[in-house]
């Protein structure tokens, strides 16, 4: 039993107990029903109830999702289109989100696969100083595909 200044009160029987905040005009609240014994306390449940709404928010305020962006490249990609690509996903990792890289093959580039491997080699070893490799290259259809995530 704990009061609702804080000071221990010691064991005692629910009844006691309930009439204890009555006389304080509080509400009796278990604070932890599965201790041995239950570890009870006297205060205004409602405003209790108040608290921990504004601690569950603050603790969603401080939470981040992060979310998995797609970079798609073709294996007969020019330079140029490569560094925008490249710039599109730098943006991405810098503000703390996972970038998918995916190579599609259409007709006849499915033929020359493990040739065009290399430009995602390249474009993982031209973003190394912000971001690792979390999953390595892997055929999935008609397409390869890593994901890369910010260096910690």
């Amino acid at each position: 039993m704990v009061s609702e200044s804080g000071e221990q009160l010691g064991i005692m029987s629910a009844r006691e107990a309930m009439k204890l905040a009555q006389e304080a005009e509080l509400d009796l609240v278990k604070i932890a029903p599965t201790a041995r014994p239950p570890v009870c306390k006297i205060i205004d449940y409602g405003k209790f109830r108040y608290e921990q709404t504004r601690k569950e928010k603050e603790a969603k305020k401080k939470q981040r999702t992060v979310e998995l962006k797609e970079v798609r490249l073709s294996p007969n990609i020019d330079t140029n289109d490569l560094n925008t690509k490249m710039n599109n996903a730098k943006k991405f990792i810098s503000k703390g989100n996972k970038v998918k890289v995916t190579l599609r093959f259409r007709g006849r580039e499915m033929a020359h696969m493990q040739q065009s491997k290399h430009i995602l080699d390249d474009f993982a070893e031209l973003l190394k100083d912000i971001a690792v490799v979390e999953k390595p290259a892997k055929l999935e259809g008609r397409s390869l595909s890593m994901v890369l995530t910010e260096k910690r």
